[in-house]
């Protein structure tokens, strides 16, 4: 019930929905940054929710699997292949003891992807959570990213893991990229401490992902933002998807691994159903932003949950329908060899006299 990294991929973490109740004491969330395709692919492989699994980015990993199991792909599309064969993204498939994913690369799709994995990587929880904290040094693997030859344990799956095998998620309920995206944000705390033509400048222009950019904040290159006086205030709280306008006028998007609390003034706040975007700009993408109200922030976070929803009733139809995946290995006069639900049985019985 293990897998072993051959080859660890660029940036390749262990990943929950994160790490709660603890931001008072100044502890990150952390978690993936896309929650949407995390929660999407634990549904199919059978797990809950928020069963942990890997944050891959950029360049995938390269895994020998220990044990049969279900894995779902979701996210960006970095071209998974199995035993070298194209893998399809956010779908159920069966890997078998013995067999290797790996992952070719980036498209235009994405920079990011989450395997989850039937049973879910049972690391140990720290703080109530496996997500990994790179600037902690804390969950996940040892707190770092997976290097070859790490050994990561999986838990045990559901027992009717296997009917998921051949389940895709509708296209209309897979989250979507673009290299450009428009994110929406309700006004900061500080909107005040910028000047007229700053919130222009905010709102009108179109800004270039920096190379600086990771799991703590998306920096941003393009037209200064001016502020009414000084930059800096008592710090205060920064949520998820806060943007900071430090000094030299130029927005920073805090992101899962932003630090609790800071001392810049925040123009806006990108909101919670747009953060999927963020997490597969690749430096040098463009993204610009657009002013909304509550309303529109709370019915674009309904519709997230209601495509998962949606996912979980078509899942349980693909599961009653299907059989368990019984496969027939071998049979003879007085007994058979079958496969159900990812395990083998022998089944025997004698000729009437």
């Amino acid at each position: 019930m293990t897998v072993e990294v051959l080859s660890p991929g660029m940036n390749t973490t262990v990943q929950d929905l994160g790490r709660y109740r603890f931001r008072a004491y100044g502890m990150p969330v952390a978690g993936a940054l896309d929650r949407y395709s995390l929660m999407a692919g634990n549904l199919v492989a059978g797990n809950g929710p928020g069963a942990a699994a890997l944050e891959i980015t950029f360049s995938g990993p390269e895994l020998l699997f220990g044990s049969e199991r279900l894995v779902c792909i979701t996210g960006g599309d970095l071209a998974p292949r199995l035993n070298g064969a194209p893998f399809p993204c956010w779908e159920g498939g069966i890997v078998r003891k013995g067999d290797v994913l790996s992952f070719s690369g980036p498209s235009s799709r994405g920079i990011r992807a989450w395997l989850c994995v039937s049973g879910g990587v049972n690391t140990q929880p720290v703080m109530g959570s496996r997500s990994t904290y790179l600037r902690g040094s804390l969950g996940g693997m040892e707190g770092r990213r997976l290097r070859a030859g790490d050994i990561l344990s999986l838990g045990v799956p559901d027992p009717l893991w296997a009917r998921g095998e051949g389940f895709s998620v509708p296209g209309e309920l897979r989250t979507v990229h673009s290299t450009d995206p428009v994110i929406r944000v309700l006004p900061g705390p500080q909107e005040g401490a910028f000047t007229s033509a700053g919130l222009d400048v905010f709102y009108g222009s179109s800004y270039r992902v920096g190379t600086e950019s990771d799991r703590m904040g998306c920096r941003l290159e393009g037209p200064a933002i001016s502020h009414c006086g000084s930059p800096d205030i008592v710090s205060d709280a920064v949520p998820e998807g806060s943007i900071q306008v430090p000094g030299d006028g130029l927005p920073i998007i805090m992101l899962s691994d932003s630090q609790t609390t800071g001392g810049y003034t925040k123009i806006a706040c990108a909101i919670n159903a747009d953060l999927h975007l963020l997490a597969q700009l690749a430096p040098g993408y463009v993204l610009s932003f657009r002013k909304c109200g509550i309303r529109e922030a709370a019915e674009a976070s309904a519709k997230l949950k209601q495509g998962l929803a949606r996912i979980h009733v078509l899942l349980a139809d693909h599961r009653s329908r299907s059989r368990g995946n019984i496969k027939l290995l071998h049979q003879d006069s007085g007994s058979m060899k079958i496969r159900f639900c990812g395990k083998s049985y022998d089944v025997r019985w004698e000729r009437e006299k």
